[in-house]
């Protein structure tokens, strides 16, 4: 019988949230026998900073940047970024591109190595549990999209952020970043690595969690 290989997952939440929005999806794949870890970006969840400190998107995901820094030099981990956190991987990816095995992108914003990447979200929670809602308007913090800083950077490069395995998971009944602009993003970048969860919204680690996980667990094999 083929040994399970345990995996260390990093899961970087979208704007406006934290790490807590991973609550449904973490004890689903640390029960498969997976490590996770969650974070809350500057100024997000329960960081202490307020948005106004911050300059730069580098600054918004120095958590990440530390948490990568304090990753093994023989370990390697699967990133999982939702929404605008697609934009914090990103980052990751061209930083630390040597302690990554794969960058899965979940209806979030996914930047090639030619343009400079901007984007908006919405209506993010039409198909998630009503308590689940509640819940998340009284977490929620206010967030930037750090446009002026993001027209004023360079494209990621080939060397390092296009040296990265890359997956994207479709949320189906996305209103806030649309199927179709998925679709887009997937052929702009050319990933070959593509699942869809059909009947999920933007928040899909809420609304299908179940599903989400399976996919992860397909995915990183």
């Amino acid at each position: 019988m083929e040994e399970k290989q345990q995996r260390h997952f990093v899961l970087v939440h979208g704007a406006c949230l934290g790490a807590w929005s991973w609550y449904k999806l973490q004890p689903l794949l640390k029960a498969a026998g997976h490590y996770v870890t969650v974070l809350d970006l500057s100024a997000s969840g329960i960081d202490p900073r307020s948005l106004d400190e911050l300059r730069t998107f580098p600054d918004y995901t120095l958590p990440l940047f530390k948490v990568m820094e304090s990753i093994p030099p023989d370990e390697k981990v699967v990133l999982v970024g939702h929404s605008l956190g697609g934009l914090n991987l990103a980052f990751a990816m061209e930083k630390y591109p040597e302690k990554i095995s794969l960058a899965v992108f979940l209806g979030a914003t996914m930047p090639d190595t030619i343009h400079r990447p901007s984007y908006v979200l919405e209506r993010i929670y039409q198909l998630s549990p009503a308590e689940d809602v509640a819940l998340a308007i009284s977490l929620v913090r206010p967030a930037s999209l750090f446009m002026q800083d993001l027209s004023n950077r360079s494209p990621f490069s080939n060397e390092r952020f296009d040296s990265v395995k890359r997956a994207y998971i479709i949320t189906g009944k996305d209103k806030a970043i649309s199927p179709e602009f998925q679709h887009w993003e997937i052929k702009n970048t050319g990933v070959t690595i593509v699942k869809e969860i059909e009947d999920a919204d933007h928040m899909a680690m809420i609304s299908k969690p179940h599903a989400l996980c399976q996919y992860l667990l397909d995915i990183a094999k």
